[in-house]
């Protein structure tokens, strides 16, 4: 039998809009969003970034999403109308793409808040009793329920999402969030530069996952108040969390406090380091981020593929993958992978050797290349012959991109080759 709190947290998730702020350019990505927004970076062998918050919203019964593009969409629209555009109107779903197009003045959007209060017309043609706005760049998974009952339990104006990381973590890139014993927010500072630590855990901050509920009314007067002010950058975080906190109810909701048997999962991956790194998690033997899980799936657009495929074994001809996730429509022949997640649509030729790298969608590895610690961009053809990651000085002389940490970044603008053409 259904127990009374889900068909609550059914009823209000079913009134409940959420809008995923996509967006983002990921200028911390350098070269891997030179073509595409931050959302739609491919991220764990066959998904991108966007599909995350989108899942989750699916999974936790939000049928009405808007989603907010701008900064070199072309393929984030595309993966959004080919791979989730199974939302029935009849049932009261609806997906909605929301590009910026001037409806209010000549601008772009200039900010969070901004991007909401240009589309009010559209928000009110919906009726939501709540709005839930998420930010489209992080890859976590989240009931959303629970975090709409809390912030209609505590009768807020806003409920805001939060995670647990570290001072280093935090600081110069997240707000940070200071609640009383009752999960009141009675601070906010937006990614300050020395963050104020939790009481009785040094070292460890409350992150702001630039995840919103509103009360609909609510958001309407804000979102007016910031437009008037003159001013102001639009944004969320800098403007108008600042400016409401002492005045209205405001509360935090940390994620995992719903499942407190286990640690919740978050990352940032606005960073070549960051998203190398959790690409890579992924292919550990129990990764913290359980892609496998049938009762919280992850959807995508699905590619109609064959299955991988392994060839040669005589000699060091061995086609071989050890601790390696391999996608679709991949070839590995004659070559040897360690520690690797290869997208997609890979062909690795005979005698190469990639160890701890990441490869993304439809690159082409020659013969007798030997790749470390790297990332592969989209429709890369790496010569025979080629050393990627073993000498960094090498790598700058060749116009690589290597991060402090040693991770090389290849794409084909990098490799001189034309996939992108503008004459």
């Amino acid at each position: 039998m259904e127990k009374p709190n889900e068909r609550r947290i059914s009823r209000l998730t079913r009134n409940t809009l959420a809008l995923i702020l996509a967006g983002g350019q990921g200028s911390r990505l350098y070269e891997l969003t030179d073509w595409r927004a931050k959302p739609a970076v491919p991220f764990g062998g066959k998904f991108r970034i966007i599909d995350f918050p989108l899942s989750n919203c699916i999974n936790s019964g939000v049928r009405q999403v808007g989603i907010l593009t701008q900064y070199k969409s072309h393929s984030l629209i595309r993966h959004l109308v080919n791979g989730w555009s199974g939302f029935r109107p009849e049932f009261g779903e609806a997906m909605e793409i929301l590009p910026a197009s001037m409806r209010v003045d000549d601008g772009w959007y200039k900010g969070t808040a901004d991007a909401i209060y240009q589309n009010l017309d559209i928000l009110r043609s919906h009726k939501p009793d709540h709005v839930l706005i998420l930010g489209g760049d992080h890859i976590y998974k989240m009931d959303y329920g629970p975090l709409i009952l809390q912030h209609d339990d505590w009768k807020s104006d806003i409920t805001v999402s939060c995670v647990e990381v570290s001072v280093e973590e935090a600081a110069g890139s997240f707000g940070v969030i200071e609640v009383n014993s009752e999960g009141r927010v009675i601070g906010f500072e937006e990614k300050p530069a020395k963050p104020a630590e939790i009481p009785g855990k040094p070292g460890r901050v409350l992150a702001s996952m630039g995840n919103y509920v509103f009360n609909t009314k609510f958001l309407y007067e804000q979102l007016i108040i910031d437009a008037d002010t003159s001013d102001s950058s639009n944004d969320f975080g800098k403007d108008i969390l600042p400016r409401i906190v002492d005045s209205y109810r405001v509360f935090a909701y940390k994620l995992g406090d719903d499942t407190p048997d286990r640690a919740p999962y978050w990352r940032d991956v606005g960073t070549l380091d960051a998203f190398w790194e959790a690409n890579l998690e992924l292919v550990g033997f129990e990764p913290e981020l359980d892609m496998y899980d049938q009762d919280w799936p992850i959807s995508t657009l699905q590619a109609q593929l064959p299955p991988a495929k392994f060839v040669h074994s005589s000699g060091k001809r061995r086609g071989l993958a050890v601790n390696c996730m391999v996608s679709g429509g991949c070839i590995i022949s004659g070559a040897q992978l360690k520690g690797c997640l290869l997208f997609s649509n890979v062909r690795v030729r005979s005698y190469s050797k990639i160890t701890d790298s990441v490869i993304m969608p439809d690159v082409t590895v020659g013969r007798n290349c030997t790749i470390h610690k790297a990332i592969i961009d989209s429709g890369c053809i790496i010569p025979d012959g080629t050393s990627i990651g073993i000498d960094p000085a090498l790598d700058s002389e060749l116009g690589f991109r290597v991060t402090d940490s040693g991770i090389t970044l290849v794409t084909p603008g990098i490799l001189g080759q034309t996939l992108h053409q503008r004459r």
